[in-house]
């Protein structure tokens, strides 16, 4: 498949979901801009997601695709990231009903900052503190999300 096409269908396919998660979510009652309803950033998510995907698709055909630097056609998939990536998922859905908030987003973002062939212990490790600082303040504090910051193993 080339690349030209390839981007349309992603766009296309972003633009859907985008459209599906707006209709999904007006189900829910989108209320104002001073009184948000549940259905309020379903909506607007997805609407920003139709926009990207009609971007996206309408880029596809005015510019030729860049050069692919990372993978060309002779490299194998990067099997480390893709594990590490899964991994990081797993481990936060696992951790997060378990463990708690800290210690689901700490070892979510450290192991997938360690997918990378390039990043270093002692960067990762500050990469996944300063996300997790960051991460309860916002959620458990600021949005107060329903998950217990350390939970009760």
């Amino acid at each position: 498949m080339d690349e030209k096409r390839r981007d349309h269908y992603a766009g296309a396919l972003m633009a859907l979901l985008g459209a599906g998660a707006m209709v999904q979510g007006s189900q829910y009652g989108i209320g104002s801009m001073t009184r948000m309803g549940s259905g309020f950033f379903p909506v607007a998510l997805g609407a920003g997601m139709v926009v990207m995907g009609v971007l996206i698709a309408a880029s596809a055909s005015k510019a030729p695709p860049p050069p692919d630097l990372l993978h060309g056609p002779q490299t194998p998939p990067d099997w480390r990231g893709w594990g590490c990536i899964i991994a990081a998922v797993l481990l936060f859905i696992g951790l997060a009903q378990y463990a708690g908030l800290l210690p689901a987003i700490f070892a979510c973002v450290f192991v997938a900052a360690i997918g990378d062939r390039r990043a270093k212990l002692r960067q990762s490790l500050a990469l996944a503190t300063g996300v997790t600082v960051f991460g309860l303040l916002v959620f458990a504090y600021g949005l107060q999300v329903q998950i217990p910051i350390l939970g009760a193993m």
